[in-house]
């Protein structure tokens, strides 16, 4: 008997078709291979939800192959990935080929693994099943509300913000989140409050130990976090401090057990990425996605991980028992716990038959792989090996100290800690997202009731309260997965599109809301509040997890959130246009002027248009202003370059236009090395067009004007031997290199579409 197996990407397959053996036939589907057409009524509410899919264009080829390999084989076993997406694949690819008749006396199976490794391919091909339906039709219910949502909101953001706008069901959400933080950032009002740091030794010996206290009582009086808001009194109960004489009134020692955080779901590596290696969500889950399907290990090709998008903190028992005796091996039997560790899931609908995120065999060490593995990879490898490890491994002892040093009506309090026994610390130790200083972190001198203390300094500091800082990627994606909004394979995507549609920027790698942004967020609130609501988000989630689960119908659900969506929409379409009030008064007519979202930005308009057409730039002039020069020539005509200002910022573009329509960057473009095959002088450097997007041109422009709208990779194609490939992104079909030649086929899938 023969089969062919199907599986998302190509780089899984020769590996696979190398473990099964003889008689299978391993191809890719690249990922989906159907999804709504471009347009509207490919959900069509008015006739039960009824979906329309088609086969996207480019794997119209893959399609084929199955089904030319499928004429010589008996069975078709569905092998993409074990989540909703997958299991959506592996009914579309069935589904296409039972339209087109190819499955008559074929036997179709399913088989899900965590790791590609040989024992987990056999032993899920000895464990086939059926495509479970349940996953099929929430992954529908998700794309079908995307679809609706995105299709609904779209021109009713063209019409009362601008065109060229969209939203999203979840990003909307995010959106709203990282502008309310703004908002708070700006409305928060700073609290003055003083501090009393004294710096301090023992008496006993002239090279007394120096520690840090602070003053947290004066005259018996508890001193809270605002009792002194001001220098004068600080200053005086500083001197104060200077001038007692202290002894160590009380110690109070205790021991502290430390566990060790479990290994890492898809959140939580993103997470501690961001925090450690400042990768962002996307970057993290394109290298997982390469160390899952696999690497070259002597001549191997080796799965390094298991599978990336998992929210189940399980650990097979036969994983746990290879980490327990390699703890045992290289760190000694007292850094490995009496029983194995379990951790319990807080996700209600996680997969349970799914692992959390760990290596293969803990025997493929970080240092091992720093030889196979690029820099980057490596360092990611190294986090989950290690999180994973310490997961299994004796929790960490700590020895607490606190000391009260008592004086004439005043008491210092001295916090510190050491460390007993390091375990699972000696390997890994969890990220912070706000780094504070802890007392308890400090090391403290050895100290004894009745000691004598000396003051060598007591200083008056001042201190500000402060807003919550603004959302990183790491903290965004706590903030998200503690309203449960989203799911493991949706949290790159929001992210990714938010900065996309250029609604955030990134500052110091924390999110800020871009003035488009903040005016979508705004009318959205306004006209949907309920709908762009996390709590409402959330139960979206919740129910689409109960269609998973099989407690509720795909298609109810639809019909639950239509009929109020609908409403809110006809209703928005009435409401006023979003302005914000000015105290300007327009010089035309003496109507109250309002700041308005255009093409270019905000910009002041008279309020009453169409009557009065007034309008000019927020703090300009009406009449229009001299143009700024550059001290750049124009490399055209050589007339002076003039500074300007467009939908996407501040450009050069030449002073003598209409005539000469040369326009160029502010900055200077950023030069990508890859030579350019066509005049062979020139390299590709990244420019953005007129419109904003970005391309990349030859350096030796107007001379060659040989340009790629996709980004180049520095590697040459395997199939053509073209000298370098090109980076290409579609909602379609994710992240993939393809060949920069017209007429070669070749493409390689780098990171799967993820539903958001």
């Amino acid at each position: 008997m023969s089969a062919v197996v199907v599986v998302e990407s190509p780089a899984k397959a020769k590996t696979i078709e190398k473990y099964l053996g003889k008689g299978y036939k391993v191809l890719a589907s690249y990922g989906h291979v159907r999804a709504f057409p471009k347009k509207d009524g490919s959900v069509d509410p008015d006739n039960d939800f009824a979906i329309k899919y088609e086969v996207i264009g480019d794997k119209k080829k893959r399609l084929d192959d199955i089904d030319k390999a499928l004429k010589k084989a008996d069975e078709l076993i569905l092998a993409s990935d074990l989540d909703r997406e997958g299991e959506a694949i592996a009914w579309h690819v069935a589904e296409v080929l039972r339209q087109r008749g190819s499955l008559e006396g074929k036997i179709i199976k399913r088989i899900t693994f965590n790791e590609i490794t040989k024992k987990a391919i056999d032993e899920a091909m000895s464990k086939a099943g059926d495509v479970d339906m349940q996953l099929v039709d929430a992954q529908q219910a998700r794309s079908a509300l995307d679809y609706l949502v995105g299709f609904t909101l779209s021109p009713l953001l063209w019409r009362k913000i601008r065109t060229g706008l969209s939203a999203g069901r979840v990003q909307s959400v995010a959106l709203r989140l990282i502008c309310e933080r703004e908002q708070h950032i700006r409305d928060f009002k700073p609290k003055e409050f003083w501090t009393i740091d004294t710096e301090c030794s023992v008496t006993a010996g002239t090279d007394g130990e120096k520690f840090a206290a602070q003053l947290v009582a004066v005259d018996g009086e508890k001193l809270g976090k605002f009792a002194v808001i001001d220098g004068v009194t600080a200053g005086s109960l500083a001197r104060r401090v200077e001038m007692d004489a202290f002894k160590v009134a009380e110690v109070a020692k205790t021991q502290v057990r430390q566990q060790p955080s479990p290994p890492f779901i898809t959140t939580t590596l993103q997470m501690d990425a961001a925090r450690k290696l400042g990768f962002t969500a996307r970057k993290t889950m394109q290298i997982a996605q390469k160390l899952y399907e696999g690497i070259d290990v002597g001549g191997e090709t080796v799965g390094l991980i298991t599978y990336m998008r998992t929210d189940s903190l399980n650990l097979s028992d036969d994983a746990i028992a290879e980490m327990r005796e390699h703890i045992a091996e290289h760190y000694g039997k007292e850094f490995m716990p009496d029983k194995p560790r379990q951790f319990k899931t807080r996700s209600k609908n996680a997969q349970e038959a799914h692992e959390a995120i760990r290596p293969t065999s803990v025997a493929r060490m970080p240092e091992a792989m720093k030889k196979v593995l690029d820099q980057d990879a490596a360092r990611l490898y190294k986090l989950i090996w290690k999180r994973a490890l310490a997961s299994q491994m004796a929790p960490a002892v700590l020895d607490q100290v606190r000391a009260d040093i008592e004086g004439k009506g005043l008491t210092l309090r001295a916090n510190g800690s050491t460390l007993a026994f390091a375990g699972f610390r000696k390997l890994y130790i969890e990220g912070t997202d706000e780094p504070e200083k802890q007392d308890s972190e400090r090391l403290l001198p050895p100290l004894n009731q009745g000691d004598g203390v000396r003051i060598v300094r007591a200083d008056a500091k001042q201190h500000f309260t402060e807003p919550k800082p603004r959302f990183s990627e790491a903290t965004l994606v706590k903030e998200l997965e503690s309203d449960g909004i989203g799911r493991p394979s949706t949290y790159a995507s929001i992210l990714n599109v938010l900065r996309e549609r250029e609604y955030v920027e990134m500052e110091k790698k924390r999110f800020v809301p871009t003035d488009v942004g903040e005016w979508v967020n705004k009318f959205l609130v306004a006209n949907f509040g309920d709908i762009v609501a996390p709590k409402f988000t959330a139960s979206i989630e919740d129910k689409l997890d109960a269609v998973a689960r099989g407690e509720g119908g795909w298609k109810p659900l639809l019909r639950e959130f239509w009929g109020p969506f609908k409403r809110a929409v006809n209703e928005a379409y009435n409401a006023e246009r979003p302005t914000e009030a000015t105290d300007e008064k327009c010089p035309e007519c003496g109507k109250p002027m309002a700041i308005k979202l255009g093409k270019y930005g905000k910009f002041l308009a008279c309020t009453g248009y169409p009557a009065c057409k007034c309008a000019k730039p927020l703090g300009g002039d009406v009449e229009k202003a001299e143009p700024e020069l550059s001290d750049q020539l124009c490399e055209l005509c050589g007339a002076p370059m003039a500074i300007k200002h467009g939908r996407f910022g501040k450009f050069l573009g030449c002073s003598a236009y209409p005539d000469c329509k040369n326009i160029q960057p502010l900055e200077k473009p950023r030069d990508t090395g890859i030579p350019c095959p066509e005049c062979g002088k020139g390299s590709f450097v990244e420019k953005k067009s007129r419109r904003g997007k970005v391309f990349y041109s030859c350096s030796s422009y107007p001379k060659c004007k040989n340009a790629l709208w996709n980004k180049p990779i520095d590697r040459p194609c395997p199939k053509c031997k073209a000298p370098f490939v090109t980076e290409k992104l579609t909602k379609r079909n994710g992240l993939e290199h393809v060949c920069a030649v017209e007429g070669c086929d070749w493409k390689e899938q780098i990171e799967t579409p993820e539903a958001a």
